[in-house]
């Protein structure tokens, strides 16, 4: 039986000016698969990224989600960033970063529908009681979860995450980890992280980025393959093994 193509790269090639980023790229990710971008800083996986959002357009090649543009296709994706561009004075409760994610063209105020969906993704990433406090007042890990819970809030079909792991501990870390893991069981997942601990046994293939892009699935994420992503031999931090000590 013939998979869905959710995203299609074809031959796709982008520079800043002069400067090269990506060069004939070609991929595809299909309904179901929850892929990992890796690669270095600087390889090209943010500007990736912002090619699939519709932020950029290619110079060569095309983009494609869901046999359209990625412009057409917003209302089915959901986007975390990095860092919530948000100025830390602005008065905005929780509640209200996560029903952004409802937001629509042509739309006016929130719906019952909007608030329920947001109170739900809330509940998903753990902080349900925090919707009418300041989004200002949170913690680093739990402004993190709020972006996830604001991707998930649109119920969308592809997910894509860039670097979720940023700024949360070890423990917050572990949990994220595992909700993403029940989740592709019900999504697309599309997940930018520079952490190789992070690459959980449910990813499906890894999306090394540098330049030039390779898909590879996750059996084949070798110490040679990671060597010449990287440049450089890499190690990686399991976070679910205990050493135990002599004595």
């Amino acid at each position: 039986m013939t998979r869905e193509p959710i995203i299609q790269v074809d031959r796709l090639s982008f520079a800043y000016g002069v400067h090269p980023v990506l060069d004939e790229v070609s991929f595809t990710v299909h309904r179901g698969e929850y892929v990992a971008m890796v690669g270095p800083n600087g390889g090209g996986k943010t500007t990736l990224l912002r090619l699939l959002l519709g932020l950029e357009h290619p110079d060569r090649g095309s983009v494609s989600l869901f046999g359209g543009s990625p412009e057409r296709a917003r209302a089915r994706v959901g986007y975390m960033p990095q860092h919530a561009h948000l100025d830390p004075q602005f008065p905005i409760t929780v509640e209200d970063v996560v029903l952004m994610g409802r937001l629509k063209r042509g739309r006016g105020l929130y719906s019952r529908e909007d608030r329920e969906a947001a109170r739900a993704s809330l509940a998903d990433v753990g902080l349900e009681e925090y919707g009418g406090q300041s989004f200002s007042a949170l913690s680093g890990g739990q402004r993190q979860r709020v972006l996830l819970a604001r991707a998930l809030a649109g119920r969308p079909e592809l997910l894509l995450l860039d670097e979720p792991t940023a700024s949360v501990d070890v423990d917050v870390e572990q949990r994220l980890q595992t909700f993403l893991d029940e989740l592709s069981r019900r999504m697309t997942i599309l997940l930018v992280t520079h952490d190789l601990g992070f690459v959980t046994d449910a990813v499906h293939s890894c999306l090394c980025v540098n330049r030039k892009v390779r898909m590879h699935p996750i059996g084949e994420l070798t110490g040679e393959v990671i060597r010449d992503l990287y440049g450089r031999p890499m190690r990686q931090v399991r976070h679910d093994r205990v050493i135990q000590h002599p004595g």
